[in-house]
């Protein structure tokens, strides 16, 4: 799928009623994971496996349900994402010792490490989306992107 050019979602058509705002989050969901998969490919990871592994940095010890609802992809997804992700030495699952047939995810030293390797390069991905708002208009994007997630989980 081609990406938008610069500029193509607003001033190209300024004649016309602007993008609702749906088409416009789904225009900048496919430009993040575009620009994030270019990111991350050179360590051997998706965006999806990216994605999964930082909600481990953030709430290590998940089950593979509760991974694949807090990673945006379906429980049947999940488990082959946890199988090449453990293949790599990224993750590890053990028994949960409240639950002894619950298995739980959880991060190890190497997935850490890849995710500190890729922290500067995302980091400056997301500097780059903010670069033409202040620190102001920044975090109330922030906030609004939070209010509208909130909205509809």
């Amino acid at each position: 799928m081609a990406e938008p050019q610069a500029g193509s979602l607003i001033g190209a058509h300024a004649t016309k009623a602007p993008p609702s705002l749906l088409y416009m989050v789904k225009q900048v969901e496919l430009v993040v994971r575009s620009r994030l998969d270019e990111l991350v490919r050179p360590h051997g990871i998706t965006a999806l496996q990216y994605t999964a592994l930082t909600v481990l940095e953030r709430h290590d010890g998940l089950s593979a349900a509760q991974l694949a609802r807090d990673s945006f992809v379906t429980a049947q997804s999940i488990a082959d994402l946890v199988r090449s992700l453990e293949g790599r030495g990224l993750i590890r699952r053990e028994r949960n010792p409240r639950n002894r047939r619950e298995l739980l995810i959880l991060l190890t030293g190497e997935g850490r490490a890849l995710l500190t390797d890729c922290a500067g390069p995302v980091r400056e991905l997301e500097e780059r989306m903010v670069a033409q708002l202040t620190a102001h208009q920044s975090e109330q994007f922030r906030q609004a992107l939070t209010k509208a997630w909130q909205a509809l989980s």
